[in-house]
């Protein structure tokens, strides 16, 4: 897939007019060379580079642009990936070939440069039962806001939703913790108006089918895909609480949009005094999720506070709809775990899922009983590590998506062809 736009002479031009127009302390443009040794071509490689590896670039209000060896143009972006206010990555993507070198400038720009969207963050909520729901990027949500309590679903579709070009998802914000799919049958961008009615309120109408999609998933009290606990001997500890209580187990709960641009979307959750019921303890959870281009999947990283010694953590593929096994397989430096069968809410259409995890950390999997606050799920057992950040995927791949997901050989060999990608190590250059 060739990810570059072309641009003519006289764009190049004016990009490079508008960089010539900067302070002259600001560095103009870097030059990235990208080395790649392995032996599969790579398709939508996410390039990242701290911003150590830029020391010249001082702050202000400037714009990433990538040019290719071609002076074809690649959107880039500036993201805080810590959640501290200060961008420290940049971030692209670009196909790389088997044994390839690739030549890159970057270059700044005072004027924001427009590209396709190809990724979305949404949010949206509504103070109270008389306002309408209104656009945010930040939240913080407290133990006794859960909609059975308040009588009313405070969030636009739940919680925030996050989609590329292939597949969308949602997090129920609302004390549940889940993670949802919404099947996507088009390319472009859903709504925004995705789960608010014509009076401007929330309204669960989003498990219709819409020209881009619908929900597709049955997440009951799974914590859907990717979602995640943990596990205390045969105790399973859920993230918050299922829509049946009255009171959460979590003190306070920050959420913040840190980056929505063409390419990327990233958020950030808190999970302030975690007291899981029954086990006298308390863990702070933070998490990051992203999405970019190109994958039927999101990436998950967790890190949690308060460990003893004796947790697991788990991580969910929830299974309401399937009788199949769960089925694993090693790719590289990762273990897939996936089902594939007919199990959307009615069992009408093929759906693959899976979840891509760090071998080095596989422990191994456990089934969540049929009842219960953590329940209908395969769980990925995994070794967690005090404070220490963990990073895994989560994929859902709809047959409306790409009709050859209706085969469990395609979607297998889908899995293995994005673990290799995501696994696949690039060495980078960066020279002023």
């Amino acid at each position: 897939m060739n990810l570059s736009r072309k641009i003519g002479i006289v764009s190049l031009v004016g990009i490079m007019g508008l960089t010539s127009c900067q302070r002259e302390d600001q560095a103009q443009y870097f030059d990235i060379q990208l080395g790649y040794t392995g032996s599969i071509d790579l398709d939508e490689k996410t390039v990242i580079i701290p911003r150590s590896h830029f020391t010249e670039i001082k702050d202000g209000d400037f714009y990433p642009i990538i040019l290719t060896e071609k002076n074809d143009t690649l959107p880039a972006q500036f993201d805080d990936s810590d959640g501290d206010g200060i961008w420290d990555e940049l971030f692209f993507l670009t196909d790389l070939k088997a044994g390839e070198k690739r030549n890159f400038k970057l270059m700044l720009l005072e004027n924001k440069p427009k590209f396709e969207k190809r990724v979305n963050v949404r949010f949206g909520v509504r103070a109270s039962e008389n306002d309408i729901v209104k656009p945010a990027i930040s939240h913080t949500f407290y133990p006794d806001q859960l909609p059975g309590v308040m009588g009313y679903q405070p969030y636009q579709t739940d919680g925030p939703s996050w989609e590329n070009d292939c597949v969308g998802f949602r997090h129920y914000l609302d004390g549940r913790n889940s993670k949802d799919v919404f099947g996507k049958k088009v390319k472009y961008m859903s709504p925004d108006d995705v789960g608010i009615n014509e009076a401007g309120v929330t309204e669960d109408n989003y498990h219709v089918m819409e020209d881009w999609g619908r929900d597709i998933l049955a997440v009951g009290n799974s914590v859907g895909i990717g979602g995640y606990g943990l596990r205390i001997g045969d105790h399973l500890a859920r993230l918050g609480v299922t829509e049946q209580d009255s009171l959460n187990n979590v003190s306070e709960t920050d959420y913040i949009v840190l980056a929505n641009g063409p390419i990327r979307g990233l958020m950030k959750f808190d999970y302030h005094d975690w007291n899981p019921e029954g086990l006298g303890r308390t863990y702070q959870v933070e998490e990051f999720t992203s999405i970019w281009p190109g994958m039927h999947g999101y990436q998950n990283t967790v890190s949690i506070s308060g460990i003893q010694g004796d947790e697991e953590m788990v991580i969910g593929l929830v299974n309401s709809r399937t009788d199949k096994p769960l089925v694993q397989m090693e790719v590289g430096e990762f273990q897939v775990l996936y089902t594939h069968d007919l199990q959307t809410y009615e069992k009408e259409w093929y759906l693959g899922l899976a979840l891509i995890v760090p071998k080095e950390y596989y422990i191994g999997f456990t089934e969540a009983p049929k009842e219960g606050s953590l329940s209908n799920s395969y769980l990925a057992r995994m070794k967690i590590e005090d404070g220490k950040q963990l990073s895994y995927y989560a994929v859902a791949a709809w047959e409306l998506a790409d009709e050859k997901f209706r085969e469990e050989a395609y979607f297998k060999n889908y899995l293995k062809t994005l673990a290799e990608n995501l696994g696949a190590e690039v060495d980078i250059q960066v020279r002023r």
